[in-house]
């Protein structure tokens, strides 16, 4: 008789990761993982994905009602929206020129600065009085300003090159980023680049031209932005399409209500049921994760409930294209900055007609542009009703540029806790929440709250988290529930 060979063991399936969060870097952690080979389950909490990339319509043109752009000299969100099949709809934007509203009057744009921070003083001539330009001038007779482990872009820039500086160019140009107050915003956080090169210079000039001089070495020609024809919106859906199209299962409306670890892993626990996982990324707000840590990692929790956030409403309105062609009509450009130091509602204005080639085409009749308002600290601006919104927007565009038509159709959307802050001393709190959490077997956090606001960081963050995720030893499978505590 023959003995029967040995029975060929099983393969391990595929490890199991729960995604917590539907934003794009809950996606793209999704899309990274399925990628690796894991199964994948995402639970978003609201009824739908994206988190602050949205689309809509306004007078039947299709329009962002979030987000509209990414950076495009970063890779990481073109690469992703390629890979979902968006290559063809990549469309840099169709003018990049834009101006700054300050003390009633509308200024270019100066060039030649790093986030606001000028070279050279003559570049913000005509933005600045006469004084202001001439204080810049000055830095050189300073002596030397270490920056330390971090410092406030606001306080650092006012110190060396004075006030107006900040007032009227950075603060306009980190709010449109962060929502956020220049004088606490982190420059370790929010311009690195400035940070190293301060490290290595007594002068601020000579730092900021030391970064000028290292982009120049490597001159670049293509767009520095992109966006998406129909939207930056539509990325997550195109996400999630991918997603789900290789097995990954997308679900809404299912918010977690506590993450426990198991011998083997972790019991995630929505309202329905509780779901087995090998491993867990969570892409949900800061806040939303402090809760769910507040068990299994108190320090994690605890510094992630130190994150604030911003918010802010965005007013899109839609005009007859005719009233805004006929004089005085719009200056020339995509829209204009608003220093807050001058009091106003409104902190930016998009004519999106003239910025997106997609939008204009979509509605040859209308002329759509959108304005934004609150930042951090300025929330009880946002209590006001819709149409209160809406004739402060328009009060301002008329103060602005004259503006007198009256829109046909208006959105108003707002993003309450849309954006997290990074104060000074944020690049710590994120190490010391990473430290935390990696002694947890097969957990990881990405998002906005830790590595950038923009879209490619988020996805980079996401990519990050997958892939130590994937590289943990068995997913925390088998691991001692002690260990890491």
């Amino acid at each position: 008789m023959v003995s029967s060979p040995n029975p060929t063991p099983p393969t391990d399936p595929a490890p199991h990761v729960v995604v917590i969060g539907g934003g794009i870097s809950g996606l793209a952690a999704a899309d990274r993982l399925l990628s690796a080979g894991a199964r994948v389950t995402l639970l978003e909490a609201t009824d739908r994905l994206g988190g602050k990339l949205r689309t809509g319509e306004i007078g039947g043109a299709p329009v962002d009602l979030g987000a509209e752009s990414m950076l495009a000299r970063r890779p990481e969100a073109v690469d992703l929206a390629r890979s979902v099949g968006l290559a063809e709809r990549l469309q840099p934007p169709a003018t990049t020129s834009a101006s700054v509203w300050s003390r009633g009057e509308l200024h270019a744009m100066p060039k030649g600065h790093v986030m606001g921070v000028p070279g050279d003083a003559s570049a913000l001539a005509g933005l600045l009085s006469a004084e202001g330009v001439a204080r810049i001038g000055r830095e050189g007779n300073l002596g030397p300003a270490p920056v330390g482990d971090d410092v406030s872009v606001g306080e650092y820039v006012a110190r060396r090159l004075g006030h107006e500086v900040v007032d009227r160019l950075v603060e306009p140009l980190l709010g449109g980023v962060y929502a956020g107050d220049a004088y606490r915003i982190s420059m370790r956080a929010a311009v690195p680049q400035l940070y190293e090169a301060l490290r290595t210079h007594d002068s601020l000039l000579d730092a900021v031209r030391a970064v000028q001089a290292r982009a120049a070495e490597h001159p670049r020609t293509d767009a520095v932005f992109t966006g998406i024809d129909g939207g930056v919106g539509t990325l997550p859906g195109a996400v999630a399409d991918a997603v789900r199209a290789r097995g990954g299962d997308i679900r809404t409306e299912e918010p977690v209500l506590a993450l426990t670890r198991t011998a083997d892993g972790w019991a995630v626990r929505t309202e329905r049921e509780t779901v087995a996982a090998d491993g867990v990324i969570m892409a949900n707000p800061a806040w939303s994760a402090s809760a769910l840590l507040a068990h299994e990692s108190p320090g994690a929790s605890a510094e992630l409930a130190r994150i604030e956030y911003a918010s802010m409403a965005l007013v899109t309105m839609a005009f007859p294209r005719a009233a805004l062609t006929a004089p005085p009509g719009l200056p020339d450009g995509s829209g204009f900055l608003v220093p807050p130091v001058d009091g106003r509602t409104i902190k930016a204005a998009t004519f999106s007609t003239r910025k997106w080639s997609w939008v204009a085409e979509s509605a040859p009749e209308l002329f759509v542009l959108r304005t934004s308002i609150g930042r951090y600290g300025e929330e009880e601006q946002l209590q006001h009703e819709d149409a209160e919104l809406v004739g402060a927007s328009l009060r301002d565009l008329g103060a602005a540029t004259g503006l007198a038509a009256r829109p046909v159709a208006t959105e108003v959307t707002r993003w309450i806790g849309g954006l997290p802050q990074y104060p000074v001393g944020h690049p710590a709190r994120v190490a010391r929440i990473r430290e935390a959490v990696a002694e947890l077997p097969g957990l990881r956090v990405c998002g906005a709250p830790y590595d950038g606001v923009g879209i490619p960081a988020c996805v980079a963050s996401a990519r990050r988290a997958a892939d130590e995720i994937m590289a943990t030893p068995t997913l925390a499978r088998g691991t001692d529930r002690g260990a890491g505590e």
